[in-house]
């Protein structure tokens, strides 16, 4: 059991780990391109992106519920035609969160940006970029809900050629917006938004072309005219499961990147090597992640049948399977940090610290990896709202003062800031791998889990 549902799980996620990756390395070809404009430019995009992000945390984890809904409706054999008025309600909400998006950005850029410490000329970079990048923001929230309801049909490929198309698209927007090649305006820190945007329109395209071809997201006939009868209905049920993880993935990253900021105070050899530590870390548990999102339509399919022994087996099986990568990974930082290191920097004292940082962050990731895991074998029986106490009181209750009060009342300095993430996902991971136990625990044979 234990073998075949690791091969089932794999079969999704090794799509989901590339995924991931290219949406990584986006974020690193604009960082490389807007380096080689100066530092008022590097600092504009650094800057905005991480504003950006505030917001995209947000919409992403809302439309994350569709993946269980949709996976929920497969496993229980629902008609597609339904499945696809679910789609049509879900696009509308979309388009209207999209819209909001980027609203909310246009409106709080300037504000936000006027509050931190910036050149006039890397202020103007900023908001530029940020502008250019909120164009992007309707056609990404129907990225979002195109991935994930292809997902929940256990369809992975379409997002992978989504963000391969993406990355190229994004890769050569960049060179040609930023610097002005091939005959197109330099427009600096602008375009690299407007090659953002453009891409997200590009992806937007791809789904479009895999649902009017492929013959399982065919049938749902999506683009079918008229309101669905029951919107608010669909609506509804994406936000009771939608806005719990949202929150869920926006506590966790915000409680890096509050981190970021406590570690900013010990100066910048320490930043550097954390950025280094965190990075790394940041790109192994691409895999566990994606075990988790695999986990969650696989856990959707068997809940949505009513076979309880199957969700718990592949609930497990999914926490077992992540383990085992995260335990590869985290031996790796444990014991060769110095080679990992050494392929970001060569300055000694940033790589010295760099090489402890990765010690701690072998520890956590073990503990990443069961949450990340956990949660989504959660999200696959539609149980968002204990999870989503669970994390914020192991991230914000415990995790983000106890890293805080290390760093700044004991000698532990910037460690501190480690051992604090590592005690909030440690806390995240016992009580999201225990709650799962005993919600499958209580199910009476023969019985459908409750939705």
């Amino acid at each position: 059991m234990l073998r075949r549902e690791a091969r089932e799980n794999l079969r999704l996620a090794l799509p989901i780990v590339a995924t991931q990756v290219s949406f990584m390395s986006m974020g690193t070809v604009d960082t490389i391109m807007a380096g080689r404009l100066g530092a008022d430019e590097l600092a504009a995009i650094g800057i905005g992106s991480n504003i950006w992000f505030l917001f995209f945390v947000i919409f992403i984890g809302v439309f994350m519920a569709c993946s269980p809904i949709v996976a929920q409706r497969v496993g229980a054999g629902a008609s597609p035609v339904e499945t696809g008025g679910f789609v049509r309600s879900a696009a509308i909400l979309a388009m209207g969160c999209g819209v909001l998006w980027m609203l909310v950005v246009r409106v709080l850029a300037q504000p936000i940006l006027s509050l931190l410490d910036l050149s006039e000329r890397a202020n103007v970079f900023a908001s530029d970029y940020l502008d250019a990048l909120s164009w992007g923001a309707i056609p990404l929230c129907l990225c979002f809900l195109g991935r994930n309801v292809a997902e929940g049909h256990a369809i992975t490929r379409v997002a992978l050629a989504a963000g391969v198309v993406a990355f190229a698209i994004n890769a050569a927007l960049d060179y040609g917006l930023m610097y002005g090649a091939w005959g197109l305006p330099a427009l600096g820190p602008a375009g690299c938004g407007w090659a953002s945007s453009a891409a997200s329109i590009a992806m937007l395209l791809i789904y479009a072309l895999a649902y009017a071809r492929l013959r399982r997201l065919r049938a749902l006939q999506v683009f079918r005219s008229g309101i669905p009868v029951q919107v608010s209905r669909d609506v509804g049920e994406i936000l009771r499961l939608g806005l719990p993880i949202a929150l869920i993935v926006a506590a966790e990253s915000w409680l890096f990147n509050l981190g970021a900021l406590i570690i900013a105070r010990f100066g910048g050899d320490v930043v550097g090597a954390h950025q280094i530590a965190i990075n790394f870390a940041a790109l192994s548990f691409m895999v566990p992640m994606s075990i988790g999102l695999a986990t969650t339509v696989r856990v959707g399919h068997a809940a949505g049948a009513g076979l309880q022994h199957e969700v718990r087996a592949r609930g497990l099986a999914g926490v077992a399977l992540g383990v085992t990568f995260a335990a590869m990974s985290a031996s790796a930082m444990a014991l060769a940090p110095g080679l990992i290191v050494a392929a970001y920097t060569d300055t000694p004292d940033v790589a010295a610290m760099a090489v402890r940082f990765l010690y701690f962050a072998a520890i956590f990731q073990l503990f990443d990896c069961v949450q990340a895991t956990a949660s989504g074998a959660l999200r696959g029986i539609k149980e968002t709202r204990v999870p989503m106490l669970i994390t914020v009181a192991a991230y914000w209750v415990v995790g983000l003062p106890l890293a805080a009060g290390l760093a700044f009342q004991t000698a532990a300095g910037p460690f501190g800031v480690w051992l604090g993430f590592i005690a909030a996902l440690a806390l995240a991971a016992v009580g999201l791998l225990t709650r799962f136990v005993l919600r499958t625990r209580q199910w009476q044979v023969g019985a459908a889990p409750a939705g």
